[in-house]
């Protein structure tokens, strides 16, 4: 099919230029945030003195939202510098004054010998005209809720961290306990380390503590448990041993006060019980005791454990905590994926693509999302047959990006409109990629004058196995 060039002197139809720039927020302001002082902009109009200085002390922070008010001004644009801007935020939020977060890499550079005092005047500019984006804070309650589960990442990285070094105080004392069992915080470790803290030197005997699910026998363990007893090393074991079990029963108070917390939220499961779950999954060592899938029903009003990766409930919780339940701040899912930084990048000039690579961004949803992706390599789900397919194509990483993003897609839909989510199996979704497939095949044949035919088809019965398989009537040599 030819491709007509387009006449370069052919003159365009364009809508008429704006006159001028329209003030969108009249009453804004814009502060530049520092860890001792902030710098504050208003309209000249409002104050003879547009522009001040205010200290980080909450005295003065009272005072800034003070003359905020007495200037006339309903919303503020605040650049989003660390951690300084959230005291200003919460105090600003109270007083019922409108504050809009922004990146500092969306503001562009003010021209001339950078200032505070430069730098809040083109914030205040930029936000009085309507140009500045504000970045995405849930409500306040799920800003309670991120916050502890946030800490809890924190403190079963720590957590982590010590099971590292009680590990490295082993292989000191050339005991190979982490080459004989899988996990030495599980059962038989905790078991093992504790006798060896207690004094006893025995491998024959240390051995004998093994759990009944060990892969392992005594004599191997044994075998393993020979070592060089050396009081600095033993020493380091149980500081390690103490601080894990430390930053475990912080833990434990933690899961506590976000259980609290979450019975606070409105209910919008209807009262409606939970279907049993088909599969009993035991809880893992660092997942909350308490009844997540409940709260995350109750918290959304729909199961986001029927999703595969979802299906402990606590990456629901997690995702819920980054991401709210609202979606009205993403029009659609694909605002939402773009959102998250999981669409391929568009790079164009002059009509040609130049690169599809995705734009860097740091956002935890987005993370959370890829860890959920991540265990349905092995799974028998339709998801699962299109990371599959995908990675055989384009490589893991990129395959789970693309289930990520897919799992972003659905996620916005169930909770936007209320939907449950159900596979539909690996057979249906192999089935349809070979009809779309066929559909594409036949298609480009037809532009190429062609006509493409599948060929017929039988299923032949191997004998004794109970199994059928698909054999293809290919047409004999002089047909």
């Amino acid at each position: 099919m030819a491709r007509h060039r387009k006449n370069r002197n052919e003159p365009v139809a364009a809508p008429a230029q704006p006159k001028g720039f329209k003030k969108v927020n009249p009453s804004a302001a814009g502060i530049d945030c520092g860890s001792d002082e902030h710098y504050v902009a208003v309209p000249d109009d409002r104050d003879p003195q547009p522009v001040r200085r205010f200290g980080a002390f909450t005295a003065d922070l009272i005072a800034l939202a003070a003359w905020l008010e007495a200037c006339r001004v309903d919303t503020v644009a605040i650049e989003s510098t660390g951690v300084y801007w959230i005291p200003l935020y919460e105090i600003l939020e109270a007083r019922g004054i409108h504050v809009q977060v922004v990146d500092p890499r969306r503001l562009a550079q003010v021209p001339g010998r950078k200032t505070d005092v430069l730098d809040c005047q083109w914030i205040q500019q930029l936000h009085m005209f309507g140009l500045l984006a504000g970045a995405f804070r849930p409500a306040n309650e799920i800003v309670v809720l991120r916050s502890y589960m946030r800490q809890r990442e924190m403190l079963v990285a720590y957590a982590g961290q010590h099971i590292q070094h009680m590990q490295k105080a082993l292989e000191q004392m050339n005991l190979k306990l982490t080459e004989v069992i899988s996990d030495i915080s599980g059962a038989t470790g905790t078991r093992i380390i504790d006798a060896i803290l207690a004094g006893e030197r025995d491998p024959k005997k240390l051995a004998t503590l093994r759990d009944e699910r060990c892969h392992n026998d005594e004599a191997t363990i044994a075998l393993a448990l020979e070592g060089n007893w050396r009081a600095e090393h033993l020493f380091a074991l149980k500081q390690a041993v103490q601080l894990f079990r430390y930053y475990h029963a912080k833990l434990g108070e933690l899961d506590e006060q976000i259980e609290s917390h979450l019975k606070t939220f409105a209910d919008k499961s209807a009262g409606v019980p939970l279907p049993p779950r088909t599969v009993k999954r035991s809880p893992h060592a660092n997942q909350p005791r308490f009844d997540v899938r409940q709260y995350v029903v109750q918290l959304s009003g729909v199961d986001l454990t029927t999703l595969d990766g979802f299906k402990s409930g606590y990456a629901a919780l997690d995702l819920i905590s980054e991401i709210g339940t609202d979606m009205s701040a993403w029009p659609t899912e694909k605002h939402f994926a773009s959102w998250l930084g999981l669409c391929p990048g568009i790079k164009k000039t002059g009509g040609r693509r130049l690169s599809g690579r995705r734009p860097k961004k740091a956002v935890r949803a987005a993370n959370i999302l890829r860890l959920a992706a991540y265990p349905l390599v092995n799974a028998k789900c339709a998801l699962g047959a299109f990371l599959r397919r995908l990675r055989a194509k384009l490589g893991m990483p990129k395959a789970i990006t693309a289930t990520a993003h897919k799992l972003a897609r659905i996620v916005y839909r169930m909770l936007k409109y209320g939907k449950a989510y159900s596979d539909v199996g690996v057979e249906y979704y192999e089935r349809r990629y070979r009809e779309r497939l066929l559909k594409s095949l036949q298609r480009r044949a037809a532009e190429m004058g062609f006509d493409l035919t599948p060929l017929p088809t039988t299923e032949l019965e191997l004998v004794g196995t109970g199994m059928t398989v698909t054999a293809t009537e290919l047409p004999s040599p002089g047909q």
